[in-house]
């Protein structure tokens, strides 16, 4: 995750972080990327089913009952675990999150725990019934994903009126007082309509989106040929950076972040370093503190069936199950090798992600994306949009 608002127009500051030496659970929201301690956010994918059929979804999820899906007792014995190990965040997926009856509940218990609690949602759902449980629950934060204007979006979601309904959600939790922001995965379907989500979250006074790079994971690995190319992608990245400038210059504040590329953080510095040096290695610092991809380390994922893996796209490898285990216990454990690694992959990685100058501020980006297309976790991820000479390779 990288927060180009914080770091291009100067949001946040290295100082800012050092001033919450007690980690994740001390440090503001809008600082949590930065934090040293590196406690897991948790996205837990709490139900699979979803009532859209988007192209690019990771857990393959259809509008049909699952069976063996976690108790809501089994869910609320994890969230104490959770909030004993001092987990920062919980983010709630699917699936489609609000088709699971008892979702406000255990969001609620959450927060009475202590967590921060967010929900990322299609949009489609929110009524202004669930709003005000939501808001009376008081979640942190609900991520709506649009993945383009209204045609674009409905074709890539699979549902007709799904644009219509996610806008009119937005408009409602706006309404009862909610944070409320955009996820929108970036591709070739879509990649055109940037400029008017940009423009949608200014007309509808949105404070924060994120765009996310696409991951060949689930439905989203059919979607490979459908990725940007690498001088797209640069293109894409500069004109995010661009806009995010032009609209602070203009007294228009939005809180604009990319995710799933830690490409983005080193080249945000490559580019202030050619444009304010004394900001570039200001935003260095603070991209360290980061760490690049956090897959194993300052994320993790429970899926509906309790398993636990490295991350919300890796539903093809569990490293155990809260059935079974305690989370903190199976975060913790090192018997895992891919884990292991994970938390070590400086010397395991290869090709121009393990010879890459900017690895402690990459990590070494996407394993999931690396299999995907080679069927080598650690071999590089195709993603990576910089040259050999901008990253240090002869």
């Amino acid at each position: 995750m990288i927060g180009i608002s914080k770091l291009y127009c100067g949001t946040v500051e290295p100082s800012d972080v050092l001033r919450y030496q007690d980690g994740s659970q001390s440090i503001p929201s809008h600082l949590l990327q930065f934090s040293k301690d590196k406690k897991p956010v948790v996205v837990w994918n709490i139900t699979r089913r979803c009532n859209l059929k988007c192209l690019h979804c990771y857990s393959q999820s259809e509008d049909k009952e699952y069976e063996n899906e976690l108790t809501i007792d089994k869910c609320k014995k994890v969230i104490d675990d959770l909030a004993e190990f001092e987990v920062p965040v919980i983010l709630f997926s699917g699936g489609e999150p609000l088709l699971r009856k008892d979702i406000v509940e255990l969001a609620s218990y959450a927060v009475e725990k202590g967590i921060r609690t967010v929900i990322s949602t299609n949009g489609t759902l929110i009524t202004e019934d669930i709003a005000k449980e939501l808001d009376d629950a008081n979640i942190s934060y609900v991520g709506i994903s649009i993945d383009g204007m209204e045609i674009v979006n409905d074709n890539f979601r699979g549902v007709k009126g799904a644009f219509q309904n996610a806008i009119n959600g937005i408009r409602i939790c706006k309404k009862s007082g909610i944070k409320v922001g955009l996820r929108f995965t970036i591709n070739k379907f879509n990649s055109k309509e940037i400029p008017d989500i940009f423009k949608l979250i200014v007309d509808a006074e949105i404070p924060r989106i994120c765009f996310y790079h696409l991951v060949y994971s689930g439905r989203g690995s059919e979607l490979v040929d459908k990725d940007l190319s690498h001088r797209e992608t640069r293109d894409i990245v500069d004109f995010i950076i661009d806009e995010t400038k032009r609209l602070f210059d203009n007294g228009i504040q939005k809180e604009v972040l990319t995710v799933d590329n830690h490409t983005d953080g080193v080249y945000l510095y490559l580019r202030l370093m050619k444009e304010n040096p004394k900001r570039a290695e200001e935003v260095y610092e603070l991209l360290k503190y980061n760490g690049g991809n956090n897959s194993g380390i300052g994320i993790g994922c429970i899926d509906w069936f309790g398993n636990v893996h490295p991350d919300q796209f890796w539903t093809h490898y569990s490293v155990g199950n809260v059935r079974n285990r305690k989370f903190s216990e199976i975060w913790m454990n090192e018997s895992d090798k891919v884990m292991r690694i994970l938390r070590n992959r400086k010397r395991y990685i290869k090709g121009r992600c393990g010879q890459c100058k900017y690895f402690e501020i990459c990590n070494g980006n996407l394993r999931v994306r690396a299999e995907a297309i080679t069927g080598d976790i650690w071999e590089s991820d195709p993603a990576c949009y910089l040259t050999d000479d901008e990253i240090g390779i002869k």
